[in-house]
């Protein structure tokens, strides 16, 4: 799997290379998938994110922010959207992360909540101080 992974990755950046300049540009992308899509490499910065309001709190639901998402050659707007919450877990938004000029596109999702006391015995769940 890892040298099919290598190949595809090597062909990939091949053909970026045999591209005429205008169309690779500077926002020309590679984006390596193995399963679910985590990550996006592109050039230059996503468009400025659009205002919009966010509903009021619902009980048991986690907003997701609205956010520029990479789909084919182009930026899509994604709106904000509800997701059930899921206990013990908390959501990481989307977000995209200057690398030195190389914009990498981080989706969002769910990561555990690391304290290891369940959140229905635990008074602050969400403290980052706790050892």
């Amino acid at each position: 799997m890892t040298r099919t992974l290598f190949a595809s990755a090597t062909l990939v950046l091949a053909s970026l290379g045999t591209l005429p300049a205008a169309q690779a540009g500077p926002n020309a992308a590679v984006v390596v998938q193995t399963g679910t899509p985590m990550m996006a490499v592109q050039y230059g910065p996503p468009p400025p994110p659009r205002y919009e309001t966010m509903p009021g709190p619902r009980r048991g639901m986690v907003w997701v922010e609205g956010h520029w998402e990479w789909r084919g050659h182009r930026h899509v707007w994604v709106d904000g959207y509800w997701v059930r919450a899921r206990p013990g877990y908390h959501y990481r938004q989307p977000v995209w992360v200057d690398r030195g000029g190389r914009w990498e596109w981080r989706r969002g999702g769910w990561d555990r909540d690391g304290d290891g006391v369940p959140n229905r015995y635990d008074r602050r769940p969400d403290n980052p101080y706790r050892r």
